[in-house]
């Protein structure tokens, strides 16, 4: 634990990126932040009361401040960087169009890409770890979530307007090319075999578009520690700096295997089947998207591998930041579906 500036103790965690330079590294804009954070709290009533507990992250900083209030509930500042600055202004829509099922910010920067947020009580990685879950809690949230994404789909224009990238299916065969191209990490023999995927690739993008269902928002890394659970049926989902418009159902993917990491593969027919079951009707056959799954879950790797270009700029660096992890999600193209 050190103290900052104005002399407020944190504690400080930089994960596995110990030398990641975020903006909170840099003292005036610290200052600026603070400044901001504090002024947005006094606006609420509410006045920082302990110590802060800071989160620096290549692609975030996420920030805990301890408040008065009669329930001694923390308030989150998030900043994210430029490339994700869409996430403050989609947080802040969202609780517009989908009030149930997200957190409403106390107050948003859209220029800056800074969000305050109120706790949203317990994630779903917690009540699981703690023994009081089970695969049932994963089946309720994706079939909460599917709700949530057929609410979205007259809104999709709307979320690609502000800013979140657009990665229909149509899209993604330009979207691998451009991907490939930008990428360093790949050895020449493994870009051979991507090359060589890429009328594959065009062929699930086709098979995934003659389904029928629109394109809405996809979450793209909807994990455990991604949602809350504050009580039993009830889920608010946060987080959305990986976001992007596209098929909705490659969203299973990172839940998918969040929950076989816990409960083996046998959950997932159950947790596909769960996701759905809201986008049953409208002359789609059950069979068509269950067959839809499978093309879906291919392709968003794409959509975590462009992800991974959203980070804060590394000043004099000579790669793109993220470049690894960009392809390693790329040379997942060739890992079979397990639905």
């Amino acid at each position: 634990m050190h103290r900052d500036d104005d002399g407020t103790a944190e504690i400080l965690d930089r994960g596995r990126f110990p030398d990641a330079r975020t903006p909170w590294d840099d003292p005036d804009l610290r200052a600026e932040a603070l400044e901001w954070v504090l002024g947005r709290l006094a606006d609420h009533g509410l006045r920082e009361s302990g110590p802060r507990e800071v989160r620096l992250r290549p692609w975030s900083v996420l920030v805990r401040f301890s408040v008065a209030d009669p329930g001694d509930r923390p308030v989150w500042f998030k900043a994210v960087p430029p490339a994700a600055a869409f996430e403050a202004s989609l947080a802040a829509a969202l609780a517009d169009w989908v009030p149930d099922h997200v957190l409403a910010p106390l107050a948003v920067d859209a220029e800056r890409g800074w969000c305050l947020l109120p706790d949203g009580g317990p994630l779903l990685r917690r009540v699981l770890d703690e023994g009081a879950g089970t695969l049932a809690d994963w089946e309720d949230a994706l079939r909460s979530y599917a709700v949530m994404q057929r609410a979205l789909v007259p809104y999709a224009e709307k979320v690609a307007g502000l800013g979140v990238p657009s990665a229909r299916p149509d899209e993604l065969p330009g979207l691998f090319d451009t991907l490939m191209a930008e990428n360093a990490a790949l050895t020449g023999e493994e870009r051979a075999a991507l090359e060589a995927l890429r009328p594959r690739l065009v062929e699930w993008c086709e098979e995934l578009a003659s389904v029928g269902v629109a394109a809405s928002l996809d979450h793209a890394d909807l994990h455990d520690g991604q949602l809350f659970r504050p009580a039993p049926g009830r889920f608010a989902f946060f987080d959305w700096g990986d976001a992007l418009v596209g098929h909705p159902f490659s969203s299973l993917l990172v839940p998918a295997r969040s929950a076989e990491d816990r409960f083996g593969p046998a959950a997932l027919p159950r947790l596909r089947d769960a996701y759905l079951e809201p986008w049953t009707g409208d002359g789609v056959t059950a069979g068509e998207l269950r067959r839809a799954v499978g093309p879906a879950w291919r392709l968003a790797a794409l959509g975590r591998a462009a992800s991974w270009g959203r980070m804060f700029p590394v000043p004099g660096a000579q790669a793109a930041p993220g470049g690894a992890e960009t392809a390693h999600w790329l040379r997942e193209l060739h890992t079979e579906p397990p639905l």
